[in-house]
């Protein structure tokens, strides 16, 4: 009985789902079919381009991750699951590498939407300068979109302050980050909790760069909060904290779910990421393997699915939605 109206409800959403864009129909006239398609028109570029230039090659990849390929004949030889056998049992250093991504995604995800949430608050304030503060906090976006890592890579001058740095720090031979956390883990004071956070210290550069479009997304949730839920709360006499833990995080919390899936994507993405490096080198390096590397691509793929789904499935109960 419970499956059957699960199914009904289902048949039932779909079918107003495509009523929304069938004209001569209740639905289609409604403020929430004409939002629906007015949101088709903008990711509309996207799906085009997505039809015309990414299916084919994922239908290739996929292939490929399934045969030997020959480069050289330009042939596929059907080999099933032989790829992601080498790929998880032989190969020395793709899981290794795997789950090291893993952890550093989890810390640095969790650490980029706290310092996200934390600056969008502080910006959504009134005080001088909020603008060009606004605009300082973006530039990251636009800086790690090819800017700044080309200038990483090619700048003598960064290349040349880059070994100086490290010069000295050698020459010194003290890393404060290093002593201190050497001198907690000997103090016994939460070793493990500590290592976690200098791990976010560490790789703060990182986190900041990628904080950008977050900020933004958490900025805009923020600015549609009516003013007249604080003024409520302020008759009520609660405090600033109460105002924070009443009002402002259960309006912004839905985007908690939006902001997690593109750090999470965009971390899997990083010119970076150390799997990436190695996929990269299977492929083009001394082996050469088109097919091990298009398996490990997929291996790779499911592994980012799996984490978008299981945040989904925790924020989704953990956070409400607001009309």
């Amino acid at each position: 009985m419970k499956n059957r109206k699960y199914r009904e409800h289902w048949y039932s959403g779909i079918t107003e789902a495509i009523q929304m864009y069938v004209p001569g129909n209740r639905i289609y006239r409604t403020m929430e079919a004409r939002r629906a398609r007015i949101g088709t028109l903008f990711i509309l570029p996207f799906i085009i381009g997505f039809l015309a230039f990414m299916v084919r090659p994922l239908i290739t990849s996929l292939e490929m991750s399934f045969s030997k390929v020959n480069v050289v004949a330009g042939t596929m030889t059907p080999v099933k699951f032989d790829n992601y056998s080498y790929a998880f049992v032989a190969d020395p250093d793709f899981n290794r590498l795997l789950v090291n991504e893993i952890g550093r995604m989890a810390i640095n995800v969790i650490a980029t939407l706290v310092l996200s949430f934390v600056i969008a608050v502080i910006l959504n304030q009134n005080f001088k300068g909020r603008t060009l503060c606004r605009v300082i906090f973006f530039l990251p976006v636009i800086l790690s979109s090819g800017v700044l890592p080309g200038i990483e890579k090619q700048n003598q001058f960064f290349n040349l302050m880059t070994s100086i740095s490290e010069s000295v720090n050698e020459s010194s031979g003290v890393n404060l980050s290093m002593a201190l956390q050497n001198l907690l883990s000997v103090s016994g004071v939460a070793g493990e909790v500590f290592d976690v956070i200098f791990q976010m210290i560490d790789a703060i550069y990182d986190i900041v760069m990628a904080s950008g479009i977050q900020i933004i997304i958490f900025l805009s949730g923020l600015q549609s909060i009516s003013p007249s839920l604080y003024e409520a709360a302020d008759v009520e006499g609660c405090s600033a904290w109460e105002s924070f833990w009443k009002i402002t995080f259960p309006m912004v919390s839905p985007l908690l779910l939006v902001n997690c899936i593109y750090t999470i994507i965009d971390f899997f993405m990083k010119n970076d990421n150390q799997v990436v490096e190695h996929i990269n080198n299977v492929m083009y390096g001394t082996q050469m393997d088109f097919g091990v590397a298009s398996a490990q691509s997929w291996i790779y793929f499911g592994v980012a699915l799996i984490f978008i789904g299981i945040s989904t499935f925790i924020i989704t109960r953990a956070v409400k939605s607001y009309e």
